[in-house]
């Protein structure tokens, strides 16, 4: 198991270095990535389909969210540089046609456990509410507030799959804290595509009352997806600027 760790200096490079982990599971061997991206939009395929698309994107860089355009996933998702974390598991693929279902129940099982090992007593959900950012079959929620039914739940990770002949990629987004900022900036990007989405639906660890330090957060996904590894090796990421 290859473990990638850090930010590369631009958007740019960064997005670079999370292509090289399907080249890495290609090769054989698996390879896992969790990191706080730069700040930015990160729009779907889905999106820039819609007539809203350009509207959306000059919506996010008023907010000084630069837009880019992603290949897992299906509607825009934000990162705020900060508090935002994107997680990514390659592994070799012998069939392109088989093993899907079982790639994202073990790393939708991976974020619960990390969920779960934090402190503050998480419960996650699998599901999503009503209208979310990037809705899709694959989510977690918390309760708001650390408490209440499963009406009261906000999304706090998605997740995605990508799949080549020779590997596949299970990637997606944890959002530990800046809720209300997030959920601003999405609200205007959601608008801009006339794509329904309500804003309290946006959740995040600290606010289900779990911590709020992404770098708490960063290692316990990372734990519960490199998993019983017999042999992992770190590989370091150039600092951001």
């Amino acid at each position: 198991m290859r473990v990638f760790r850090g930010r590369a200096a631009t958007i740019e490079t960064d997005r670079e270095v999370s292509r090289r982990l399907l080249s890495t599971a290609a090769d054989g061997e698996p390879a896992v990535r969790v990191w706080t991206p730069h700040r930015q939009v990160a729009f779907g395929r889905r999106d820039r389909r819609l007539e809203g698309y350009d509207r959306a994107c000059e919506r996010a860089r008023a907010r000084g969210f630069p837009p880019v355009e992603r290949d897992v996933g299906g509607r825009a998702v934000a990162y705020d540089g900060e508090t935002a974390l994107a997680f990514a598991r390659a592994e070799p693929v012998a069939d392109f046609r088989r093993g899907t279902d079982d790639r994202y129940e073990r790393a939708t099982a991976a974020v619960e456990d990390a969920l779960r090992s934090l402190e503050g007593r998480l419960d996650p959900v699998r599901g999503e509410p009503d209208d979310s950012f990037c809705p899709g079959t694959h989510s977690l929620s918390l309760a708001a507030g650390g408490e209440g039914g499963t009406e009261n739940h906000r999304k706090v990770a998605g997740i995605a799959q990508r799949i080549r002949q020779d590997a596949a990629v299970v990637a997606g987004i944890v959002l530990v804290a800046n809720r209300d900022r997030l959920a601003a900036v999405l609200e205007d990007v959601y608008g801009a595509l006339e794509v329904p989405f309500d804003p309290d639906t946006v959740g995040s660890v600290a606010s289900a009352g779990g911590r709020s330090d992404p770098a708490v957060v960063r290692a316990a996904v990372e734990d519960a997806l490199v998993g019983d590894a017999a042999t992992v090796a770190v590989e370091s990421v150039a600092a951001s600027e």
